[in-house]
């Protein structure tokens, strides 16, 4: 009997750490990039489309990396015809729709670079998200003209 109920526990708590398990992890980060900086360029950004394959809303809450002195998330707004990056405080992401950081747009802001960004170079961010928790990505450099390249036509390396 005590064997049983043993067993029985155990593949309770089995099942309880593989449904709990399951959330965790529910970001897929498609193509993040950034775009090559100059050489004197003080700051960079980096894009990446977030697919929220759980099934609550998500937040993206910050970034971080050795990239750059202070990594942060900014949107761009218009403001008296004039188009202005402001800092936030945490990025949505809804099931099932996906979130694009992109230039002009969201997009994680790389203030102090250490070094200049080098077309076919890659560095690593962490990206923590208030259910998913933390995840490390390899952000590819891509060349100048990467704005320019329309979506889903970039040149992987």
């Amino acid at each position: 009997m005590k064997k049983t109920v043993w067993l029985l526990l155990s593949a309770l708590c089995i099942s309880c750490a593989s449904v709990l398990a399951a959330e965790p992890g529910a970001i897929q980060i498609e193509e993040p990039w950034a775009r090559e900086s100059p050489p004197a360029a003080a700051n960079g950004a980096a894009y990446m489309t977030l697919v929220n394959t759980g099934r609550e809303t998500d937040r993206l809450l910050s970034a971080s990396g050795e990239v750059a002195e202070t990594v942060e998330l900014h949107t761009h707004l218009m403001e008296n015809n004039v188009m202005k990056m402001r800092k936030v405080e945490a990025i949505e992401v809804a099931h099932g729709e996906p979130t694009a950081l992109r230039p002009g747009g969201l997009h994680i802001m790389l203030i102090g670079l250490k070094k200049p960004l080098v077309a076919g170079q890659t560095f690593p961010l962490t990206l923590r998200f208030e259910k998913a928790g933390a995840t490390s990505v390899q952000v590819t450099v891509r060349g100048k003209d990467a704005a320019a390249m329309p979506a889903g036509h970039a040149h992987h390396q």
